[in-house]
């Protein structure tokens, strides 16, 4: 185990490196000058004074060499400092911090909202295989896996909002103002882990434990409580983990249509305005938080399952 987290611990600080590098070399990457970029985008006028685009280039720190700024910008963000927005002249880790937080509370409250609904489904779903209640439930995941977002949140919208009255149709206001963006995130994540829960489900159930616990007495549901969930749930948790790392910086189109001001938005914005610090501390914190979310994946998968645990230590 302590061998696990030491060479996982490496392989996060090599990956959070690589990252930083390829984060910071996008002005190099994207090609054209960010500084005439940004003065266009204040201007509206494609016709700009070079005097103005030299001085902006000079302010920002962009006529230095690449090892140099690139030396200084990490050194700075090792201290939680990702300098200042190129258009509204505000520190970007404080805007950065201010969405993550959104974004996470958005992504869990979504996750947990499948999680609750997708694993007792997808288990009773197991338990008759090829049933009414099976094939409805598989009917309904492949219809969700169908229906894209950007057309679930504006009927969403038209139906609980401006037909039915029942929520607020945007916005980051109240607990109200988060039930619709909450319910069509929950969506997709809730058929794919119902599915894998019912696939996972099915295994354990086959499995000789199982039936070596009901042959001594043990009632279906004291089984799976006691010997099937724990070794079930282990590919919904991977999943699942997979799944927040991706909403954590994946949500775009849920926080522009319902006006939420997430990492999705904050790196939407990021990119149209030609921000690059924005865009360089965005794909910096939801990478590392990525690498860090499967870590802990891991490692929890490792402390569940001992049979894991005894093959990571016969390596």
């Amino acid at each position: 185990m302590t061998r696990f987290l030491l060479l996982r611990g490496l392989v996060l600080i090599a990956m959070l490196l690589g990252v930083s590098m390829l984060a910071f070399a996008i002005p190099w990457l994207q090609g054209g000058d960010p500084a005439r970029a940004i003065i266009q985008a204040r201007v509206a006028d494609q016709a700009v004074d070079q005097t103005a685009i030299e001085g902006l280039r000079a302010q920002l720190g962009l006529d230095r060499p690449f090892t140099a700024q690139y030396a200084h910008w990490l050194g700075d963000v090792l201290h939680g400092d990702f300098g200042l927005s190129f258009t509204s002249r505000t520190p970007v880790a404080d805007a950065v911090g201010h969405a993550l937080m959104i974004s996470a509370l958005l992504a869990v409250s979504a996750l947990a909202v499948a999680f609750i609904i997708a694993v007792p489904l997808g288990t009773i779903a197991a338990l008759r295989p090829g049933g009414l209640f099976d094939g409805t439930m598989t009917l309904l995941t492949q219809a969700v896996v169908a229906l894209p977002e950007y057309w679930l949140a504006p009927v969403g919208i038209l139906v609980f909002a401006l037909h039915l009255h029942l929520l607020p149709s945007a916005g980051f206001t109240s607990p109200s103002s988060m039930v619709l963006p909450v319910g069509v995130l929950a969506l997709r994540p809730m058929a794919y882990l119902l599915r894998v829960t019912r696939a996972s489900m099915l295994d354990v159930l086959a499995a000789p434990y199982i039936t070596a616990a009901r042959s001594r007495g043990l009632g279906m549901t004291r089984t799976l409580l006691r010997h099937g969930l724990r070794n079930g749930i282990l590919p919904v948790v991977t999943l699942l983990a997979l799944w927040l790392a991706g909403l954590m910086g994946g949500s775009v189109v849920i926080e522009v249509i319902f006006a939420i001001p997430g990492m999705g938005r904050l790196m939407y914005e990021a990119v149209v305005d030609k921000d690059l610090p924005m865009l360089q501390a965005g794909l910096v914190c939801i990478v590392g938080l990525a690498v860090l979310i499967n870590t802990a994946t891991d490692t929890l998968a490792l402390a569940i399952n001992p049979v894991l645990r005894g093959a990571r230590g016969g390596r």
